[in-house]
């Protein structure tokens, strides 16, 4: 694969968990820096031993904002990257490459997320918010159990009721305990004539993509991540 020349050094200005397993980074952000929301980079750790190791990651700060933030799900279990992201502090150094394509709003709609598959909406929303634009956006949110559910107090800020989780391995009384599937899709989606935007792992995109085109949504109004 042919990589742009592209390259930008930033620093880390803070780190914090947002969940269990979820860290947000604020970094630096170079002059004339400019993105949209749900639009993505290549992120490598500058460092010798990672310098090889590009991994694609959303912003979830806005373009008006004076750093820049990613919201990056930490996979411990292994030395991997986001490994050792989550090990790095202040002041050490990111490499970010070219900005690319991800999901772009294109109308009022449905967002179904699964887990970390949620952070190409979370600048979205931010701006929407922002522009007084929420309209009757909606996110249907899947998780394995509470304690995953990324960004839960500002979600329920920004959209009140049209904030809906879904929790896979938890019965847990505050919260459905179901699965996106056909039969959960039709019970909530009443209006098929709307944008429906899909993130998460690859099994579940493919999955609920075929479920809506099934309940009769047209596949122009599915918007998935553009590489």
């Amino acid at each position: 694969m042919d990589y742009p020349d592209e390259e930008h050094v930033v620093k880390i200005l803070a780190t914090e968990f947002v969940t269990h397993n979820v860290k947000r980074f604020r970094l630096s952000k170079p002059p004339q820096y400019v993105f949209k929301p749900g639009q993505a980079t290549d992120i490598v750790i500058n460092s010798p031993k990672w310098k090889e190791e590009r991994r694609p990651f959303t912003f979830t700060a806005l373009n008006d904002w004076p750093q820049l933030e990613f919201t990056i799900k930490i996979y411990s279990d292994h030395d991997g990257v986001t490994n050792q992201l989550g090990k790095l502090k202040e002041g050490d150094e990111l490499i970010l490459h070219d900005i690319w394509g991800a999901i772009h709003y294109k109308g009022e709609g449905t967002f179904i997320a699964g887990g970390a598959g949620v952070t190409p909406f979370i600048a979205i929303f931010r701006q929407l918010y922002k522009d007084n634009k929420i309209g009757n956006n909606k996110l249907i949110f899947s998780n394995r159990t509470s304690q995953d559910i990324i960004l839960k107090d500002e979600f329920t800020k920004m959209l009140g009721d049209n904030f809906i989780n879904t929790l896979t391995e938890e019965d847990n009384p505050k919260y459905e305990h179901r699965k996106l599937d056909e039969d959960y899709l039709k019970e909530k989606i009443k209006n098929l004539d709307q944008y429906f935007y899909i993130c998460g792992p690859d099994a579940m995109i493919e999955d609920i993509k075929k479920d809506l085109l099934k309940l009769g949504v047209k596949e122009d109004k599915i918007v998935i991540e553009e590489f």
